[in-house]
């Protein structure tokens, strides 16, 4: 029995440790400086292509056009490994609540929620009344964060 149990221990620790608050904010804050730097390069291709954005209709369709690019970035991420290269620096994995991959309409769903989620900062600070710990956009998208071990 002991055997069975520290096979279990093994693989479940992935699964059901949840990050502090710090340790995710600490990969948000990473994430940041890396959507940066892309959003900067989608930006120059945009201009490449239409020309200043100073103005409307191109701001929006610029805003839009970065707001795609983000998605594109997240939710593909999300759905090929469940981590994106900041996650894998904080060992943070993104599961859905029963401890599986997510898909793309989940990823999505989740990325959606988590754009005036955490733009508003409403998201965070729910993280700190909810009964898991989880941030308001994972807990809509029915996903949460789990701490990897240490490999």
């Amino acid at each position: 029995m002991p055997q069975n149990t520290e096979h279990l221990t093994e693989q479940q620790p992935e699964a059901t440790a949840s990050p502090s608050l710090l340790r995710r904010l600490a990969s948000m804050t990473y994430e940041l400086l890396l959507l940066l730097a892309i959003l900067f390069a989608a930006t120059f291709v945009f201009i490449a292509l239409f020309g200043a954005a100073t103005h409307p209709p191109k701001q929006y369709l610029l805003q839009l056009w970065l707001l795609c690019i983000s998605g594109v970035y997240f939710i593909w991420f999300w759905t090929h490994g469940g981590q994106t290269l900041a996650m894998k620096t904080w060992k943070l994995h993104l599961v859905t609540q029963h401890n599986e991959p997510l898909n793309w309409r989940i990823a999505l769903l989740r990325f959606l929620f988590a754009v005036p989620s955490v733009g508003t900062g409403i998201g965070l600070a729910w993280a700190l009344i909810d009964s898991n710990g989880l941030i308001l956009h994972d807990r809509l998208a029915k996903t949460r964060l789990v701490q990897k071990s240490s490999i």
